[in-house]
């Protein structure tokens, strides 16, 4: 069983249930197979881009 997981740039992964996650990254609430999480990362995660690229300099998107 696998969860997503995402960090501070808005980028996503999969991660094991039952293993610690790595500094900087946090449970994103969607726990599955592969395939599952893998097809709702699919789903959320539209805009590869860091969330600092998507960003402006001003800070606004």
């Amino acid at each position: 069983m696998n969860q997503v997981v995402v960090n501070d740039e808005d980028q996503y992964s999969l991660w094991p249930l039952d293993r610690r996650l790595p500094a900087g990254w946090r449970a994103e609430g969607f726990t599955g197979s592969e395939q599952e999480c893998l097809s709702h990362i699919d789903e959320v995660w539209t805009d590869m881009r860091p969330r600092t690229a998507r960003l402006g300099e001003d800070g606004t998107a």
